[in-house]
């Protein structure tokens, strides 16, 4: 039973990634940029999701990982005139150090306690993109030339201005993370940060390293979000302040909360339906935000988990 429920579980995530490469084949030109924006905000949500669902650490800090990863490949792009595959290697790196510092300090709290130093972690990261916008370009942000996003990979070469080669370089780092993130919570390590979640304190009296798994938990969650950043600016050339601040935070926590927290597909669904519901709106009325407040509302009546979260609970129990 638990084999066949791991397979279905593994189709239906592959499924998901196939529909997601036929879109372009069906949907308006309209669509294809809105998407590949999802994509990469989808990938930030699924760090986030690491965390927040799966060992339930509320974090409120996380636009300072995709900053981080969003200026340490834009950056040495715009500036020391990196190629974008250096440069997104670097961001990668830059992210997984920044979460591995910032998780030993900020794991010693728990709680509220954690959140508020999440968070004044992220003001200090988005006050410092403020002060030093002489480097950051500040709230103007910079553009990429762009001549620098294009650049050869195995003897190809690769266009980042072309929407159909952003839309699928998109796909493949969601899908490559989606992946990993299904792989990691099937395996002992997922079930370690599900153990910490429902019980730390018992966890710990079973001889488990609770701050090791949480820590972990936080590098894997960084990194994820800092690649998303950096996926972000270098695919469309623009970095900014904006990014760092508290809003994308919440974000995540949102698209998080509305797919399913602790599901692996959450994330991705919650982006979407967030997106899409806005879309909608606000074009049909000047008050879309508060039209969009009305159906979430509706959603968390009806889908308190989320809605994959609700629909693992009363049918699809296989769900990771």
């Amino acid at each position: 039973m638990m084999e066949n429920s791991g397979k279905r579980s593994l189709a239906l995530h592959i499924g998901v990634l196939a529909l997601l490469s036929l879109l372009p084949f069906i949907l308006p030109d309209y669509h294809h940029l809105t998407i590949t924006r999802i994509m990469i905000l989808a990938m930030f949500a699924l760090g986030y999701n690491v965390l927040f669902g799966y060992v339930g650490l509320l974090s409120l800090g996380h636009a300072m990982f995709f900053a981080c990863g969003l200026y340490a490949a834009g950056l040495p792009v715009y500036h020391l005139g990196w190629e974008v595959p250096l440069a997104f290697l670097f961001a990668v790196v830059i992210s997984a150090l920044a979460a591995a510092l910032i998780g030993a300090i900020a794991l010693r709290t728990q709680g509220v306690a954690f959140m508020i130093v999440t968070l004044m972690f992220s003001q200090v990261a988005y006050l410092a993109t403020l002060y030093f916008s002489n480097v950051t370009g500040g709230d103007e942000g910079l553009v990429l030339p762009e001549h620098a996003r294009r650049f050869e990979i195995l003897g190809m070469l690769v266009d980042l201005t072309s929407p159909q080669v952003r839309y699928y370089t998109a796909l493949g780092l969601l899908s490559a993370s989606a992946l990993i993130v299904y792989r990691w919570v099937n395996s002992g390590l997922g079930r370690e940060w599900v153990a910490v979640r429902e019980n730390e304190s018992r966890t710990g009296m079973l001889g488990y390293n609770t701050f090791l798994i949480k820590l972990k938990a936080m590098v894997i969650s960084g990194t994820l979000s800092g690649s998303a950043g950096a996926a972000y600016g270098l695919l469309f050339a623009y970095i900014g302040s904006t990014f760092a601040s508290i809003q994308y935070s919440i974000d995540a926590l949102l698209f998080t909360l509305l797919g399913g927290a602790g599901t692996v597909l959450g994330p991705i669904l919650g982006s979407f339906i967030m997106f899409y519901l806005i879309d909608f709106f606000s074009g049909h009325t000047t008050a879309y935000l508060l039209a969009t407040g009305v159906v979430l509302i509706l959603l968390i009546m009806y889908f308190p988990l989320g809605v994959l979260g609700t629909l693992r609970k009363r049918w699809l129990h296989w769900l990771p």
